[in-house]
């Protein structure tokens, strides 16, 4: 994948919190939309930001599980796809899933290597759980070891690497990658980069992303959870748009069927802010109709009877 350099910045987005009409708090927010080719369609922000992706990378981890036969071998199924592209919130129905995928593939859930979250009893309940269920399962279907599976060497990390590698079209070699904070690599990418990854995995052309999309938008209740915004936005945008979030201010979109992508990094990382960037931008695309941005902005731009944030600024085409 071959992106050109541009040599000057489009206005970022402001993003105000307003106290009775008062501004009292900044942020500020770069995004780009890209084609499945990574062609940037418009941008507000920085052309060079890059950041990392963590969770919004689920999604594409996934595909290690669609392309390894491993759903078919183990009898898994969409619900299971769906929590381990998921960032949890532990309900029961969340926990009792990724159990259901260790039980399918004879795995105890002491493999689990997530941390177990502070005031909870098991690593079951970890938000990543369902991500470090799905590799685990790879890694017993194809006979690699399970208790190096975090490892960025292991096949299952290197088979993830290769996967995102070849949907942006560089030598796997070239990406910079870290911890994330469930213990597996995530990576440093060009905010258009991801913006593409979510392209393609809208597109509806591979069957399977496919999968992975269809997954995600049909169970978002375990992609993120109740009064959560990537399952709030896919419910009411009724399988229009598929949706992930990512930790320190990410936040990406895919547009079904029409192969464009939209990613969001807020610069200081306030998970507030990129909420209501990502409904100011979809408003301004056309992506959602005026009720569904209604009813979100009422729940994540109204954050009270006397605060409410404000975003300023629009996309620029290229």
């Amino acid at each position: 994948m071959t992106m050109g350099k541009r040599n000057h910045s489009h206005p970022a987005l402001e993003i105000h919190l307003l106290r009775e009409g008062i501004i009292e708090s900044r942020h500020e927010a770069t995004a780009v939309v890209c084609d499945t080719r990574g062609r940037v369609l418009s941008i507000a922000g920085d052309p060079d930001t890059a950041c990392f992706i963590r969770s919004a990378l689920k999604p594409v981890q996934a595909l290690a599980v669609t392309t390894s036969g491993t759903m078919a071998h183990f009898d898994l199924n969409d619900r299971d796809l769906a929590i381990i592209c998921g960032s949890h919130q532990h309900t029961l129905e969340q926990v009792r899933q990724v159990f259901n995928i260790l039980w399918h593939c004879d795995i105890d859930s002491t493999a689990l290597q997530c941390p177990i979250p502070k005031g909870l009893e098991s690593p079951l309940q970890h938000n990543c759980s369902g991500k470090h269920a799905g590799m685990l399962a790879v890694c017993q279907q194809c006979h690699w070891p399970l208790q190096t599976y975090m490892e960025a060497r292991h096949p299952i990390q290197q088979l993830i690497l290769n996967h995102m590698a070849e949907l942006l079209r560089m030598p796997a070699a070239e990406f910079m990658g870290a911890h994330d904070d469930c213990g597996v690599p995530t990576y440093f990418l060009q905010l258009e980069q991801i913006a593409t990854l979510y392209a393609q995995i809208s597109a509806g052309d591979n069957l399977n992303m496919e999968r992975v999309m269809r997954a995600m938008i049909h169970h978002p209740n375990l992609v993120a959870g109740p009064g959560q915004f990537d399952t709030d936005l896919m419910t009411l945008a009724a399988g229009e748009l598929v949706s992930k979030s990512g930790a320190e201010g990410v936040q990406c979109i895919g547009r079904i069927g029409e192969g464009m992508g939209l990613a969001i990094k807020v610069k200081d990382g306030a998970k507030r802010a990129k909420h209501a960037v990502a409904i100011h931008l979809l408003r301004e695309l056309g992506w959602l109709d005026p009720t569904p941005a209604e009813t979100l902005a009422e729940r994540y731009v109204s954050l009270s009877e006397y605060k409410r944030l404000e975003v300023d600024g629009e996309l620029r085409i290229l």
